[in-house]
C-alpha cells in the first residue's frame, strides 16, 4: 500500500514535542528508510504501541491518585458523620435560621421528586393545561404550573431584581476603592512626618531623635499560653528610651497555670530593666473592652501621652514606635495611627490562603483609600497607637458591643479627630487555622457592627460633622459594607438561585451568577497577586461564609442572644521558639547586660512550665465537628443542581454543583486544620 502521508506528518509533529519513548532496538519501516520526510524519521506500529501504553499508564496513575484522594475524603467524611452526634455541641446551629433552612430543604426535595415524576412523563416538553387533565398527578402538576407562574414567580423576581441592584452597587463600591488604590500607587501618596525647623515634609522616621514622648504599651490577653512569650518579648525590645515607655500586660486568664507563666515572664523582663507591669482582674466583665477600660483607670496613665495596643498574637518590629509616634508631632487633631497586619501562617493551609486574600484587600485597599481620602477608617483593635487625650474626649472604652475598636473609632470621628493609616508599616500576627475558630471570629466581626449601628445611628444624625461624613458613615461604612454585603450574598446565591431552578418563570441571568462575581473576585484578589490560582475556591468559599455572616448580621441587628457571644480566637503560636530567641538576642542586645537569653520563662518558672506541659499532654483531645447549616445548604444546592440539569441550564448547573460541594466540604469541616 502507498504510505499515508497525513499520518506520517502527524506522527513526526508529535515526535518533535515529546521525547522518544521507543525501546533501544528500533526497526525502521521500509517507507521511512527510503523516503525520509523533512520532520525526521517515521515510526512503526511497535513504537506507536509503546507511546499509547505509556500514555495509558500515565492516565491510570492520575485516575488512581484521584480515586485514592476521593476515597480518603469519603472516609474522613464518614468518620465525621458517624461521630457527628458525639462531637456536636449546642450553639448557633440551633437557631431560627437553621430551622428555616431545614424547611427549605424539605420543600426542595419534595419539589425535585415532583419534577422528576413530571420529567418521566414528558411534561417538561408539553406541559399539561388546566382544562385538559386526565389524572390526579397531571391535575396537581397543572395547578402547580399555574400557581408558580402567577403567584410565586412575580415576588421572587422582584426580590431577585432588588438583590441584583444591591449586588451591582456593592460591585461599583469595590471597583471605586480599587481605582482609588491604583491612584495612590501611581501618585506615590502616603502619610509623611512633619519636622520642625525644616522646610516641607520628610520621610517617616527621619525626624529629630529628641521627640520621644511617654508611651504606654498595652497587651490584653486571655489564656494565651501559646503566644504570650513572643508578644511580650517583641514589645519589650522596642527601640524606644526605656524610661519613656511602660508596658502593661493585661491578663484576663482564668487558667492559673497560664497566670503563673505570664507573671514569670513579666518578672524576667523586669529584671532586665524593662518598665513592665502585670495586671489581672478578679472579675472579668466587658471582655477586652472592660480589660482596656480598667487599665486606663490607673493613676500612672495620666503621665503618658500615647497608648499602643497589641493583641497577644501580634509581634511588632523593634522600630514600630519609631515609625508611628512621629506622625503625631505637629498634628494636634490626629487621634490614631493604624498599621497593617502581616501574617506568619498565610500559606499554612487553604483556609489561611483564602483569609489572606480577604484581609489583603481590606488593608491594602479599604483602609488605605479611606485613610488617604477621608482620614477615617475602622480601628482594627490592635497594631495601632492612640492619643490618650482623644480616647478620653471620645468617651473611652465602652462595653456595649463586641467591636469596641470600631465603637471608639466612630465616636472619635464624630468628635472631629483624624486618623492615619500606614500601609508600609507591618505587624506580624496569626490567622485562624481551623474553620471553627474562623467561624467564631467572623460571627463576632459581623454581629458587632450591627449592634453599634443600632446604638449610634441617632448620635451620627445629631453630630456636628459635615453631611458628607454622616452619609459616608451611614450608607458606606455601615449599610453597604456591613449589612448589604452579607444580605445579598446569602440571599442571592443560597436562596434565590436554588428557588429559580424550581420556579423557572423567575429568571436569574447568567451574568449575575458567573461573570460579575468572577470579575469582582479578580478585583478582590489583585492586592494578593500570588493567590490568583485560588480565585475559584475564593469565590465559592466567600459564598459559603455568607451564611455565617448573614446570621451574625441578623443577630446583631435584632439583638439575638448569639450577637453578644465573645470567644477568644484560638492561636497556635506559629513563631518557633528558636526564631523568637534569635529575634530577642538580635534586637535586645543594647538593652540587656547579658548576651544570653535563656529559653525558659525564668528560673523560678521552671516548675510551672513543666507542670503546664504535662497538663497540655493530658488535656482534652480536640476533634473536628459537623456544621449543620452548611450541610443543609449543601443538600439544597445539590438538589437545585439536579433540577437545573433537567432543565439543561449549563452555567447555573455547574455553579450550583460546585457551590454545593463547597458547602459540603465546609460542613464536614474538611477545610483548614485537621485535628482528628
Amino acid at each position: 500500500m502507498p504510505p499515508n502521508q497525513e499520518f506520517q506528518d502527524w506522527w513526526n509533529k508529535e515526535r518533535m514535542k515529546h521525547l522518544d519513548p521507543s525501546p533501544p532496538s528500533e526497526v525502521p519501516s521500509p517507507t521511512s528508510s527510503a523516503e525520509p520526510t523533512k520532520f525526521g524519521r517515521s515510526r512503526n506500529a511497535r513504537q506507536l504501541r509503546w507511546v499509547c501504553l505509556l500514555r495509558l499508564q500515565h492516565l491510570a496513575g492520575c485516575v488512581a491518585s484521584a480515586l485514592s484522594g476521593s476515597l480518603s475524603l469519603l472516609r474522613n467524611a464518614g468518620r465525621r458523620i458517624s461521630s457527628g452526634g458525639k462531637n456536636r455541641r449546642p450553639g448557633p446551629s440551633d437557631s431560627r435560621l437553621y430551622r428555616a433552612i431545614k424547611v427549605f430543604l424539605a420543600i426542595a426535595v419534595a419539589l425535585l421528586v415532583f419534577e422528576l415524576a413530571a420529567y418521566v412523563r414528558g411534561w417538561h416538553l408539553t406541559p399539561p393545561s388546566r382544562e385538559e387533565v386526565s389524572g390526579l398527578v397531571e391535575y396537581l402538576y397543572a395547578e402547580w404550573l399555574f400557581v408558580r407562574a402567577n403567584y410565586l414567580a412575580p415576588p421572587l423576581q422582584m426580590l431577585t431584581n432588588v438583590c441584583i441592584v444591591l449586588f451591582l452597587v456593592q460591585s461599583v463600591d469595590r471597583t471605586v476603592l480599587m481605582l482609588g488604590c491604583i491612584y495612590i500607587k501611581v501618585r506615590g501618596l502616603r502619610p509623611t512626618v512633619k519636622a520642625e525647623g525644616k522646610k516641607g515634609d520628610v520621610e517617616k522616621g527621619e525626624v529629630e531623635e529628641e521627640y520621644c514622648p511617654m508611651v504606654l504599651v498595652q497587651i490584653p490577653m486571655c489564656n494565651e499560653r501559646e503566644v504570650y512569650q513572643q508578644s511580650i518579648a517583641a514589645v519589650c525590645v522596642q527601640d524606644w528610651p526605656r524610661e519613656r515607655m511602660l508596658v502593661q500586660v493585661l491578663d484576663d486568664s482564668d487558667d492559673v497555670d497560664v497566670q503563673h507563666l505570664i507573671k514569670a515572664e513579666v518578672h524576667k523582663w523586669q529584671q532586665k530593666g524593662v518598665r513592665i507591669v502585670y495586671r489581672h482582674r478578679l472579675i472579668r466583665t466587658g471582655y477586652k473592652a472592660g480589660n482596656l477600660k480598667s487599665a486606663m483607670g490607673c493613676d500612672y496613665v495620666k503621665d503618658h501621652e500615647f497608648v499602643a495596643i497589641f493583641d497577644a498574637d501580634f509581634q511588632p518590629g523593634s522600630d514600630f514606635l519609631r515609625k508611628t509616634i512621629p506622625h503625631f508631632k505637629g498634628n494636634d487633631d490626629l487621634a490614631l495611627v493604624q498599621t497593617r497586619w502581616a501574617f506568619v501562617n498565610k500559606d499554612e493551609n487553604l483556609l489561611t490562603r483564602l483569609q489572606n486574600i480577604n484581609l489583603s484587600f481590606h488593608f491594602e485597599v479599604e483602609q488605605q483609600v479611606n485613610g488617604i481620602f477621608i482620614n477615617f477608617f475602622g480601628f482594627n483593635g490592635t497594631a495601632g497607637v492612640w492619643r490618650i487625650k482623644a480616647l478620653e474626649e471620645s468617651g473611652g472604652w465602652l462595653e456595649r458591643t463586641t467591636v469596641e475598636d470600631m465603637d471608639i473609632a466612630v465616636r472619635a470621628h464624630l468628635a472631629g479627630w483624624k486618623f492615619i493609616y500606614l500601609n508600609d508599616v507591618k505587624c506580624l500576627c496569626e490567622l485562624p487555622e481551623s474553620y471553627e475558630a474562623y467561624k467564631k471570629q467572623q460571627h463576632r466581626w459581623h454581629s458587632g457592627p450591627m449592634q453599634l449601628f443600632r446604638l449610634c445611628f441617632l448620635d451620627i444624625l445629631r453630630s456636628k460633622v459635615s453631611f458628607a461624613k454622616k452619609a459616608n458613615l451611614i450608607f458606606l461604612f455601615f449599610l453597604l459594607r456591613k449589612l448589604i454585603l452579607p444580605f445579598y450574598s446569602f440571599t442571592l446565591f443560597c436562596i434565590i438561585l436554588p428557588l429559580t431552578m424550581f420556579l423557572p418563570e423567575a429568571e436569574l441571568p447568567a451574568w449575575v451568577v458567573c461573570y460579575v462575581p468572577g470579575i469582582m473576585s479578580v478585583v478582590n484578589i489583585l492586592p494578593a497577586p500570588r493567590s490568583f490560582p485560588f480565585i475559584v475556591p475564593y469565590l465559592l468559599f466567600e459564598n459559603t461564609m455568607s451564611v455565617t455572616k448573614f446570621h451574625a448580621m441578623i443577630s446583631g441587628l435584632f439583638k439575638f442572644g448569639s450577637s453578644y457571644e465573645w470567644v477568644v480566637t484560638k492561636k497556635l503560636g506559629r513563631s518557633s521558639e528558636a526564631d523568637l530567641v534569635a529575634f530577642v538576642e538580635k534586637e535586645s542586645e543594647p538593652l540587656m547586660e547579658s548576651k544570653v537569653i535563656h529559653r525558659a520563662s525564668s528560673e523560678s518558672g521552671l516548675d510551672e512550665l513543666n507542670r503546664l506541659e504535662v497538663t497540655k499532654k493530658t488535656g482534652k483531645i480536640k476533634s473536628n465537628r459537623l456544621y449543620r447549616k452548611e450541610l443543609a445548604l449543601a443538600l439544597i444546592l445539590l438538589t437545585a443542581s439536579a433540577r437545573s440539569l433537567m432543565s439543561a441550564q449549563g452555567i447555573h448547573f455547574y455553579f450550583l454543583l460546585f457551590q454545593g460541594v463547597t458547602f459540603l466540604v465546609v460542613g464536614l469541616d474538611l477545610i483548614g486544620e485537621q485535628v482528628s
